[in-house]
């Protein structure tokens, strides 16, 4: 199987990219070639016994996407994205990327399928910040998206894209809405949820953690364990039960900051606690108090999919993965 990964550089394109080297597989299908873009190059894990290229790749241009389907991959895997926070900063550079990007991909594909019986598995990471208010406490599957980020608002229109090209046969695409990954190893980025993770990550360390919102703030949350399962699962599983629906709202953990911090607590003691500081950012509230706060994710339970079941578990995969299990 030939796989390719769009935002490859990315923290959970690594993993993911990871995961396929150490097993040879994507899932139980082994692969023997790898395709990895992204728009700085990314990393070549030692180890594959199959071929890789990694390639850098800006997808906003409209001849990048023929380019990475030269090689007619069984799988893509569309992570690339401006993020959150600065898709509201910069509104030009997010439609260019989230919407035109994704745009560009899906032609490329559509203007491929039927050549040989092409139709690979597309596998699109949106986001939940598809939905806004007003919002029940628990969301179901019925639903409507309301997005009020233009974030959101490029993730939701790439759905509606990828149901319709995938209705029309041009690939069998699968959009999967993932919960905020936490807790994301490395430096900070530009996602206004990214204080979900420093307030932990950082404590974890040694270092000061900044609060920007009040503890009351209620969330939904998986691990990046959890969302290499989520990809690995949508990219190999049946999907004719799916049906013509071809987005599903993820499994995640609903928790509050101050949640978050006592499981921090339980796990690190008061020390780390300590080291987070509270910090209101009226801009960062703004965009997290439109998002929602729990869900049901009763469509993509019945199919396979899972995530953890309390924050004490999502600290602990991070002291195993990124801490070598201890603090």
């Amino acid at each position: 199987m030939h796989v390719l990964i769009i935002g490859a550089a990315g923290m959970v394109g690594r993993k993911l990219t990871a995961a396929i080297v150490r097993d040879g597989a994507l899932g139980a299908k082994p692969v023997d070639r790898l395709t990895l873009a992204d728009a700085i190059a990314p990393e070549v894990p030692a180890g594959f016994d199959g071929a890789v290229a990694a390639v850098v790749a800006d997808i906003s241009d409209p001849a990048t996407a023929p380019r990475l389907l030269a090689g007619r991959p069984d799988v893509i895997i569309h992570l690339a994205a401006v993020v959150s926070g600065e898709a509201e900063q910069d509104f030009d550079k997010g439609y260019r990327i989230n919407l035109d990007g994704s745009r560009y991909l899906f032609d490329a594909v559509r203007a491929l399928s039927g050549s040989e019986g092409y139709c690979p598995r597309l596998v699109f990471a949106s986001s939940i910040a598809v939905f806004g208010v007003p919002l029940p406490d628990e969301i179901d599957d019925e639903h409507l998206t309301a997005p009020l980020t233009s974030y959101g608002t490029q993730k939701a229109i790439a759905e509606l894209l990828l149901q319709d090209y995938s209705r029309r046969g041009f690939f069998d695409g699968l959009a999967i809405r993932l919960p905020t990954i936490c807790i994301r190893p490395g430096l900070p980025n530009k996602a206004a949820s990214g204080f979900f993770s420093g307030i932990l990550r950082e404590p974890l360390a040694g270092k000061p953690a900044r609060l920007p919102v009040p503890d009351t703030v209620r969330h939904w949350h998986a691990s990046p364990r959890a969302a290499v399962g989520f990809l690995t699962h949508a990219a190999t599983m049946d999907t004719a039960p799916v049906g013509p629906r071809r987005v599903l709202t993820l499994p995640g953990l609903s928790a509050t900051v101050a949640e978050q911090i006592e499981a921090l607590r339980r796990v690190a003691g008061d020390k780390a606690v300590a080291l987070i500081r509270p910090e209101p950012d009226p801009a960062v509230m703004a965009i997290v108090q439109s998002w929602p706060r729990s869900f049901r994710a009763e469509r993509a339970k019945a199919l396979g999919f899972r995530a953890e079941s309390s924050f004490d578990e999502i600290i602990r995969i991070h002291i195993e993965d990124e801490m070598g299990g201890a603090l």
